[in-house]
C-alpha cells in the first residue's frame, strides 16, 4: 500500500483511487470464455447518455455490481459489461436547443458519465463497451432487418401518427399536450404515412406462454406483459351494410360488411348500434357530404391515440346515415362514429351492447340510443340497467332460441349458429399489435431500404452496410430531419434496376438498439457477424437489473428479438434474461412556492431549512437564504422537474463512493422505493470509519503477515470467545443467503454491523495474556471485509492488504462456514408445571434426559409448584422444554 494508514483518519479519497488504479492496471474485470467454470452474466439496463448520472442510475448499477462481485466470489466466471443507449429524441432536442450536433453532444456525455461510473468502482469490463450510435454496432441491426425482411417478417404500410406540422416530425403520445406539440405548440394532426413494421404478432402466443418459464421474474412484470399481449378468445362477427337506401356513390365507396370481434357473443342480441373509428372508410365517406361529421373527425384527429388516454376521454360521437344488418335478427343497427374506437386496433369497428358494457352504456345514454337487456343476473347478483351496465355473466333473455342458456353456453351456441350461416367464426385475438419501428427523426439508425419508382422498396445490398448516418448536419428553421434535405445521403440508385432512387430517411425506433445489446456485449469486436459463439456461451443473461418502467416495451421487445435471433440460428436459447430484478425508485421530499396563477417553483432540499418544535417534529420550511416560507410538497421520485435530486458526484466527493454504495444498499430492499436521507448517508460513513478504525487498531501497527485463526484450539475457548466465533459463522451463512437467494442486501449489511458490534465487545488481549482473542477478532474482521467486499469494494481492498494478505480481496472466494462454530455448546430449556412456565434451565447440549429431569426437579420454583403433589408424568421435548405433570 502506498498510503500510511491512520486508524483515526479514514482516507477514502486515496483508498478509492488506489483500488480503482489497481483494478484497471490488472484488468481485474476482463471477462474471457472459460468452459471449466460456471458462467454468470450480470447486466444492468444500459443508460441513455443524458450528461450526468442521477441517483436512479447509481442505485441500478450498484445493485447489479454487488450481485456480480458476489457471484465472482462464488467461483463463477462473471461478465458485467456496460454501454450506452445513445440514439434518441433527447439528443436531438438538446442539439436544436444548444446548436450542437447530436453526435458531439452524445460523445461528450458518454465520456463524462463513463468517468462517473469509474469513480463508483463498478466492476465493468470496459473492453466490451458499446454505444448504439457507433456504425460498427448498428451495421448488424441493419443487416438483421434485411434478413427479417427477406423472411417476410417485416412489411411497410400506412399507419396513423401524431404529426407536428411546424417541427415536421412524428410525436409520441406523451409529447402531445392538449392537442398541441409539446415544443412547437402547433395543433397536432393525425396523418397516415408509410411506416415499417415487425411482425411481433407472429410470436404473440409464444411470448405469452413462455412467460411461464421465467420462474425468477417478478409476478408483477409477467402480469403486465400478459395484459399487454392481451390474448382473448371470442367471436368474429360480420354485419352486412344495409344497402336498401344507398346511393350509387355510397354503394361504390362503402364496404359490403363490417367485421367486429367480441368476447361476449352471448350479448349479441343486445347490440343496438355499431361504432367505427374516425379514420374508418365509412367515416371518411360520410364526412364528404356532412359538415358536422367532417368537423367531428377533425376534432378526433387532434386526440392522442394511446388506449390509456382514450379510456379517460369523455365519450363523444356522431351518427352516420348508414346502417348495418344484425346477422341473426335482420334488424338494422345505426352506425356511429365514436372517439373511443381506434383504427389501429382490430378492424376499427365495434359491436356496441349498452346494457352490458359500461362504455357503450355511457355513449347510448348520452345520445338516446336504445339499451336492450339480454343478460339477467344469477341469483347472487342484481342489476339495474337504468343506472349502469350489467357486465357480469348470467342467463340469456330477449335472445330468441337462446333464452335461458348461461352466458358460457350461449357464447358457444351463438358462435356455432353464426358459423353455420357463414357470418362469424370462433377466433383467438391479441391486443398486441405489430411493432412500428420507423421514426421520422434524424438521430437514429438509418433504415437500410431504398425506395424505387420501378421496384418499390429494395434492401440495401449487404456489401453496402452499414448505411452510415451523417453526423455533420445542420438543423434548419422549418424543422424536420436534416437528412431528408441532404441529397448526398438520400439520392442513390436502385440496387435492382440501377435507376435513380431515394434512400429511406426514416430511422429506427431506439427500442431496436436496446433489444439486442445484451447479445452484442458478448462479442463487441466481432467484425464479420452480428454475434458469434461467445454469445451462446454467455447468454442468456443470468441476472438483469432495471426499472419497472421498462417492464413492458423494452423487455417485451428484447424477448421478441431474442426469439428472432434464435430462429435465425444466431443464439440457441429461448429467452434473453433468466432472472429479473426491478429496483424501486429513489424518492425525496419536495419543496415549492406557488404564485397567484398557480405556477409552482420547486427548490432543492439543499436550499431549504426545516424548522422543528421542541419534540423534533417538522413545523414548517423556509428558504435558507431569504427565510421565505416554502410548501412541503411530500415525497416524490427524484427528478429535475421537482428539483429534489441529489448529485451523486457531490456525495462521492464529500463521503466517498463506498459510503454512497453502502447507503444505497442499506436504506431499503432493492425492489422497494428508497427514501433519500442525508442523515442515512452520514450514518453509512460513520460505520465505514468505525470499520476502518477497528481493523487498524486490531493490528496495532505491527501486523505484517496475516494471522492464522487456526492457531487457536476451538475446544479450549471460553464462552465469550465461542460466542464471537458463532456470530461470525452464522453471519457468513446468513449473508450468503441474503445476497443470493433472497437478494435482501439491507439485511446482509445489518448482520455485518451486528458482527462489528460483537467484535468491539471482546477485548483484544484476554486476561491470561493469550493471543486467542486477537485471533478470533481477526477472523471476524476478515469475514466482515469479505462479506462487505461486493458492496464497499474500495475499503475492503485496502484493509485486506493491511491485514497482511499478498493477493487482492477481489480474487478471494466466499468465506467458508465452520458449522461446528455455529452450534451452541449449551441449550436453554423451558421448565413447565402442568403446562405453565415456571423456570428455565441451561444445560450442556449433550446432557441426557434423566439428568435434565433431576436438575429440573431441584429448581426452587419447580419445588414450589410441585410441593407434596405426586409426579404423574414428565414430558421432554429435546432442546426445547420439559413439562412436569403433577397432581
Amino acid at each position: 500500500m502506498q498510503q500510511t494508514l491512520d486508524p483515526k483518519k479514514y482516507s477514502y479519497d486515496i483508498t478509492e483511487k488506489e483500488a480503482q488504479t489497481y483494478w484497471e492496471n490488472n484488468h481485474c474485470f476482463s471477462a474471457t470464455l472459460d468452459t471449466n467454470k460456471e458462467k454468470y452474466y450480470c447486466l444492468a439496463m444500459f443508460p441513455y447518455p443524458s450528461g450526468k448520472l442521477h441517483m436512479g442510475h447509481v442505485r441500478n448499477y450498484t445493485i447489479s455490481d454487488v450481485i456480480a462481485r458476489f457471484q465472482r466470489m462464488l467461483g463463477k466466471n462473471v461478465i458485467q459489461p456496460m454501454g450506452w443507449d445513445a440514439f434518441g429524441l433527447p439528443a436531438e432536442n438538446a442539439a436544436i436547443k444548444n446548436q450542437v450536433a447530436p453526435h458531439n453532444w452524445t460523445l461528450s456525455n458518454i465520456e463524462y458519465m463513463k468517468n462517473q461510473l469509474k469513480t463508483l468502482g463498478f466492476a465493468y469490463d470496459w473492453e466490451r463497451e458499446v454505444a448504439t450510435c457507433d456504425p460498427n454496432y448498428y451495421k448488424w441491426e441493419q443487416w438483421f432487418f434485411i434478413k427479417l425482411y427477406e423472411k417476410g417478417l417485416i412489411y411497410k404500410k400506412n399507419a396513423e401518427v401524431n404529426w407536428d406540422p411546424i417541427d415536421q416530425t412524428v410525436l409520441a403520445n406523451e409529447q402531445v399536450i392538449d392537442g398541441r406539440g409539446w415544443r412547437s405548440g402547433a395543433l397536432v394532426e393525425k396523418r397516415s404515412i408509410p411506416q415499417w413494421f415487425l411482425k411481433i404478432t407472429d410470436y404473440a402466443e409464444e411470448l405469452l406462454t413462455s412467460l411461464d418459464t421465467l420462474e425468477e421474474w417478478p409476478e408483477q412484470v409477467k402480469t403486465m406483459q400478459k395484459n399487454w399481449i392481451g390474448k382473448s378468445i371470442g367471436t368474429q362477427i360480420d354485419f352486412s351494410i344495409d344497402q336498401s337506401n344507398l346511393s350509387a356513390a355510397d354503394f361504390e365507396a362503402l364496404p359490403a360488411t363490417l367485421t367486429v370481434f367480441t368476447t361476449r357473443a352471448d350479448t349479441l342480441y343486445g347490440a343496438t348500434y355499431l361504432a367505427v373509428a374516425a379514420q374508418h372508410p365509412i367515416a371518411r365517406h360520410a364526412s364528404e357530404t356532412d359538415e358536422d361529421i367532417k368537423a367531428f373527425i377533425e376534432t378526433c384527429n387532434t386526440l392522442k391515440t394511446a388506449e390509456s388516454e382514450i379510456a379517460k376521454l369523455e365519450k363523444k360521437g356522431v351518427k352516420t346515415p348508414f346502417f348495418a344488418i344484425h346477422p341473426l335478427t335482420g334488424e338494422p343497427l345505426p352506425i356511429w362514429i365514436a372517439n373511443f374506437v381506434l383504427m389501429s386496433y382490430g378492424s376499427g369497428a365495434v359491436m356496441s351492447v349498452p346494457a352490458h358494457d359500461q362504455r357503450d352504456w355511457e355513449f347510448a345514454s348520452k345520445y338516446g340510443i336504445p339499451i336492450k337487456e339480454v343478460i339477467t343476473p344469477n341469483e347472487d347478483e342484481n342489476s339495474d340497467i337504468t343506472s349502469a351496465a350489467f357486465t357480469s355473466m348470467g342467463r340469456l333473455i330477449n335472445s330468441d332460441a337462446f333464452n335461458g342458456q348461461s352466458s358460457e353456453e350461449a357464447k358457444i351456441n351463438i358462435t356455432e349458429k353464426l358459423e353455420s350461416l357463414g357470418v362469424g367464426k370462433k377466433e383467438v385475438n391479441f391486443r398486441l399489435r405489430d411493432w412500428g419501428v420507423s421514426r421520422q427523426r434524424y438521430w437514429g439508425t438509418p433504415i437500410p431500404m431504398i425506395n424505387c419508382n420501378q421496384c418499390g422498396s429494395v434492401p440495401v445490398p449487404e456489401s453496402d452496410l452499414p448505411v452510415v448516418l451523417p453526423t455533420d448536419i445542420q438543423y434548419t428553421a422549418d424543422g424536420g430531419s436534416p437528412i431528408k434535405k441532404m441529397d448526398s445521403f438520400s439520392k442513390t440508385n436502385c440496387p435492382k434496376c440501377g435507376e435513380s432512387a431515394v434512400r429511406e430517411t426514416d430511422t429506427f425506433d431506439t427500442f431496436m438498439e436496446s433489444s439486442w445489446y445484451y447479445a452484442r456485449f458478448c462479442c463487441p469486436k466481432e467484425a464479420d457477424a452480428m454475434v458469434n459463439s461467445e454469445t451462446n456461451y454467455w447468454c442468456p443473461v443470468d441476472q438483469y437489473v432495471g426499472g419497472i418502467e421498462h417492464a413492458i416495451l423494452h423487455l417485451l421487445y428484447a424477448r421478441f428479438f431474442h426469439k428472432l435471433l434464435r430462429d435465425s440460428g444466431l443464439v440457441n436459447s429461448d429467452e434473453p434474461f433468466k432472472r429479473l430484478l426491478c429496483q424501486g425508485m429513489v424518492i425525496a421530499e419536495t419543496y415549492f412556492q406557488e404564485d397567484s396563477q398557480g405556477k409552482k417553483t420547486y427548490f432543492s432540499p439543499s436550499e431549504v431549512t426545516l424548522n422543528k418544535d421542541s419534540k423534533g417534529r417538522v413545523t414548517d420550511a423556509v428558504l435558507t437564504e431569504t427565510q421565505e416560507p416554502v410548501t412541503i410538497g411530500g415525497i416524490e421520485k427524484m427528478s429535475k422537474s421537482k428539483n429534489n435530486g441529489t448529485d451523486p458526484q457531490s456525495l462521492i466527493d464529500q463521503f466517498g463512493a463506498d459510503t454512497v454504495r453502502l447507503f444505497i444498499m442499506f436504506a431499503s430492499p432493492p425492489d422497494q422505493s428508497l427514501e433519500w436521507s442525508d442523515a442515512g448517508v452520514e450514518g453509512a460513513h460513520r460505520f465505514l470509519k468505525r470499520l476502518w478504525r477497528t481493523t487498524l487498531e486490531l493490528l496495532d501497527g505491527h501486523q505484517t503477515e496475516p494471522l492464522n485463526p487456526s492457531q487457536f484450539d476451538s475446544a479450549s475457548l471460553n464462552e465469550q470467545q465461542k460466542n464471537l466465533r458463532r456470530k461470525t459463522h452464522t453471519t457468513i451463512k446468513k449473508v450468503r443467503d441474503d445476497y443470493g437467494r433472497r437478494q435482501t442486501f439491507n439485511t446482509a449489511i445489518a448482520a455485518t454491523m451486528e458482527l462489528l458490534n460483537e467484535i468491539q465487545q471482546l477485548p483484544t488481549l484476554d486476561s491470561s495474556g493469550s493471543n486467542t482473542n486477537r485471533l478470533i477478532k481477526f477472523e471476524a474482521i476478515e469475514s466482515i471485509l469479505l462479506l462487505l467486499n461486493p458492496i464497499v469494494p474500495h475499503i475492503s481492498h485496502c484493509l485486506w492488504f493491511a491485514l497482511g494478505h499478498k493477493t487482492p480481496i477481489i480474487d478471494e472466494p466466499w468465506p467458508k462456514v465452520d458449522e461446528a462454530a455455529c452450534t451452541l455448546s449449551s441449550m436453554k430449556l423451558v421448565i413447565q408445571v402442568n403446562g405453565k412456565v415456571r423456570a428455565q434451565l441451561e444445560v450442556d447440549k449433550n446432557t441426557d434426559k434423566g439428568t435434565i429431569e433431576g436438575l429440573a426437579l431441584q429448581q426452587e420454583n419447580i419445588r414450589k409448584f410441585t410441593g407434596d403433589k405426586s409426579i404423574k408424568k414428565i414430558i421432554y421435548v429435546p432442546g426445547k422444554l420439559l413439562n412436569i405433570v403433577a397432581k
